[in-house]
């Protein structure tokens, strides 16, 4: 879309105009801060029709970057007034911050940087929907220790992430605890619940359960590795360990540029 507005020397503003769509709205799209829908898809095909039709056939494309198991859960959790989840490897989807989020995504293979994009803009959105909506959910996060030093994008962006982490413990509906490296039963994949219904995640997808005795299952196996976990107050502190050590690695790393230089 910016292709084409920049190609035409268009101002935004020119294209909301055009297509009838908040230009504020299409800025957001644009810098990926906002996924992109079909309305706004069918607009462009109306404004730049020399595409025929490509900006439809991008959207419906796009629907197929989220795991299929994936497309129900969020009318789940969006209505959840109790979320509980464990992830192991690295910071959940919805405690990421945009940088950390961004070099993850990148490593998938074969991935475009539009599709980058879309599936960040969709991550962003997600996490307002559920951590930052007026009525946000009782929410326990698990989080693997290992995460906290697997690298990420780089030093600066861990550094990001570890305050992020920090800031989030610190809201009222959220626990945030940290579960050491220690045998459990849940190294294979990770999870969540909220309410009645799980999700349950691998590495070529996942499902949404709704069946009583699976979701009860999940709930127990999340208090099982919840009973292995730090208390809250511990995971703090280890979190801000972590900070620091993000920190003193990216000066230290900058130092030893500046003595080559």
């Amino acid at each position: 879309m910016k292709k084409e507005r920049l190609a035409r020397g268009w101002t935004l503003r020119e294209l909301a105009a055009k297509t009838g769509v908040n230009f504020s709205h299409l800025g957001r799209i644009e810098n990926g801060h906002r996924p992109p829908t079909e309305s706004v898809a069918l607009a462009c095909d109306k404004v730049f029709p020399e595409r025929r039709g490509w900006f439809a056939e991008y959207y419906q494309e796009s629907r197929t970057w989220m795991p299929p198991g994936f497309r129900d859960w969020p009318e789940y959790e969006k209505k959840a007034t109790r979320l509980s989840e464990w992830s192991p490897g690295i910071i959940t989807g919805l405690l990421q911050t945009q940088d950390y989020a961004r070099a993850l995504l990148a490593v998938h293979p074969g991935v475009t940087a539009e599709v980058v994009a879309a599936r960040l803009a969709n991550r962003m959105q997600r996490q307002r929907k559920v951590l930052f909506r007026d009525d946000p959910p009782t929410a326990a996060y698990l989080i693997d220790h290992a995460a906290l030093y697997r690298l990420v994008g780089s030093a600066e962006v861990m550094a990001g992430q570890m305050a992020h982490l920090a800031d989030v413990a610190s809201l009222p509906n959220i626990t945030l605890q940290i579960l050491p490296a220690v045998a459990h039963p849940a190294t294979q994949s990770g999870f969540m619940v909220a309410d009645d219904a799980g999700y349950v995640e691998h590495v070529l997808g996942g499902l949404v359960y709704t069946e009583l005795e699976t979701v009860t299952s999940l709930g127990r196996l999340f208090d099982t590795l919840r009973a292995e976990s730090y208390r809250a107050s511990e995971s703090a502190a280890i979190i801000g360990k972590a900070q620091e050590l993000w920190t003193g690695e990216r000066a230290a790393t900058a130092a030893a540029m500046a003595a080559t230089a």
